[in-house]
């Protein structure tokens, strides 16, 4: 199994990345894991509480769950991948059934700033796109998608998105094995990428 990180900030365009690559990849031999899925358990809380949650912060996000889960797959068992609600601000009861495959894509923000998730990636992928671009997204993803309006989206992405940014996301690049601008469609550095992908699975 070949394992790969796909890293970078908030509306970087990971999610564009990601499947670029899988659409040039057979449907069954490839698998996403998003790191989204792995925010903690916050049933403990109030939704007041759960509000007030720095999830852009490494503490936020389960890593052992992540590392038990990406450990199965490697050893060809399904596993059962969280599902979180961006709007509840918590996982729900519902999981999905996450088969092994030949490639298995793991992407968000933070997977590069854990030390054990990042040795089980065989190729680590840091998007990189500027910050006003990464902000316009992050606006209209949480608008239209998460029920946010726009003075929270602000609010947060000046407390929280951009110091966590600076302190935990922007020094991972270091560890990337390749680093693609995403502020326009880049199809070398993608095409790199795919050709690795296609040797190893030879």
């Amino acid at each position: 199994m070949l394992i790969i990180g796909i890293a970078g900030g908030t509306g970087c365009g990971k999610t564009t990345v990601v499947n670029q690559i899988i659409n040039e990849l057979p449907e069954d031999e490839v698998g996403v894991i998003s790191q989204d899925s792995y925010y903690n358990d916050t049933s403990h809380l109030s939704y007041e509480e759960r509000t007030r949650i720095n999830f852009d912060h490494p503490r936020a996000i389960d890593f052992d769950l992540l590392a038990t889960h990406l450990q199965e797959l490697r050893k060809g068992n399904t596993i059962e991948q969280p599902v979180y609600s961006f709007v509840k601000h918590n996982r729900t009861k519902d999981t999905i059934h996450t088969h092994p495959r030949k490639v298995m894509i793991v992407e968000g923000i933070l997977i590069l700033t854990h030390p054990d998730i990042r040795d089980m990636f065989d190729i680590k992928i840091f998007v990189h796109a500027d910050t006003d671009e990464r902000l316009i997204r992050r606006i209209r993803r949480d608008i239209n998608e998460r029920g946010r309006d726009i003075d929270e989206v602000l609010n947060r992405y000046q407390t929280t998105l951009k110091p966590m940014h600076d302190q935990f996301i922007e020094p991972t690049k270091e560890f990337a094995d390749i680093i693609i601008p995403n502020n326009k469609y880049n199809t070398v550095a993608v095409d790199i990428v795919r050709t690795i992908i296609h040797n190893r699975l030879v």
